[in-house]
């Protein structure tokens, strides 16, 4: 008898918890969303993120907010996010950084695959391999033979240990198979002026911030980091063009839930997200940035996860990288 109405609880619990987040879904939104951005405020992932937040409000008929927590490998963001309530409320600004953090870091406070729910991604856009316009390395190849004559003399740039322009830079480190020292820096505009006071060689660094400086002619692009050339400069070869055979690396972001957020309501902000990706004003305004636009569905965005997080940990095995 007890063992019986034991059982009946159980499926009672189940039943109203299911009912719960079918109605919570039904009237969802009904108060402000969220958008938690691992990155600090004015970056092309803030403004890109804000331009989607404000579609996604006159959509949805809620304020959608972006919330910045910056940190390195967007952990507090990350963290954040995975600790939610599953209810459709506080959203993560996923990117291929995302998938850096999880090969490098041997412990994380959350399993980025299992503790998210994937939306929607957003866009695609490319690392730049820049030298200043007044340096005498004039492509890839002129790069790779210097550093290989001289390896003490020749370095790269990059941001931040372990993010992904760091990952990328170490990536075309091993499959040119130089010897150049990968010099990191706290900020972009830090690494801008290395560039350009000679205290480094070459920077590697995602395309949007570098645009202005590049048609200000102060930066030249020798090398885009994509299979393929971009649209934005057709006259940039590809690293793979180059002489690094295979090399194929693409920034992206995308919008994630906390695990188990009810099927409906990951719906219907796919559903927002991507009518504010083909909005005309939304998409110009990315590609102006370099990115471009990508409406998909959740399965595509888990799909770009997991590819991501298997490439970057193979990377860490073959370089033998000591993980943080």
């Amino acid at each position: 008898m007890i063992k019986n109405k034991i059982i009946q609880c159980v499926f009672l619990v189940g039943v109203f918890t299911s009912s719960t987040l079918i109605l919570a879904a039904d009237v969802y939104p009904s108060k402000p969303i969220r958008i938690v951005l691992g990155y600090a405020p004015g970056g092309v992932a803030d403004i890109t993120a804000r331009m989607v937040a404000q579609k996604m409000s006159e959509s949805l008929g809620q304020q959608v907010i972006v919330d910045n927590k910056p940190s390195a490998g967007g952990i507090v963001a990350g963290e954040t996010v995975a600790s939610s309530d599953p209810d459709g409320y506080t959203l993560l600004h996923m990117n291929y950084g995302n998938a850096v953090s999880a090969a490098i870091f041997k412990k994380l406070p959350y399993d980025i695959k299992a503790d998210f729910e994937p939306i929607a991604p957003m866009g695609f856009f490319d690392v730049v391999m820049l030298v200043d316009a007044n340096s005498d390395i004039q492509s890839v190849q002129d790069f790779i033979s210097k550093a290989k004559a001289s390896p003490d003399k020749f370095n790269i740039g990059t941001i931040n240990v372990g993010s992904g322009q760091h990952m990328s830079a170490s990536l075309f480190k091993s499959m040119a198979n130089i010897p150049a020292e990968i010099i990191t820096y706290k900020s972009t505009a830090a690494l801008f002026l290395a560039l350009q006071s000679k205290d480094i060689n070459v920077a590697f660094e995602v395309i949007s911030p570098a645009i202005p400086l590049i048609n200000g002619g102060s930066l030249k692009a020798i090398a885009v980091s994509s299979i393929k050339r971009i649209g934005l400069y057709p006259n940039v070869p590809t690293l793979n063009e180059s002489g690094v055979k295979g090399y194929d690396v693409v920034a992206w972001n995308g919008i994630a839930a906390p695990a188990k957020t009810p099927k409906p309501i990951i719906e219907k902000l796919n559903k927002a997200i991507n009518a504010a990706l083909t909005n005309p004003e939304v998409r110009n305004k990315f590609k102006e940035q370099g990115i471009e636009p990508t409406t998909g569905s959740p399965e595509d965005l888990k799909n770009i996860l997991s590819n991501e997080v298997v490439k970057w940990n193979k990377l860490v095995t073959d370089l033998r990288m000591e993980k943080k």
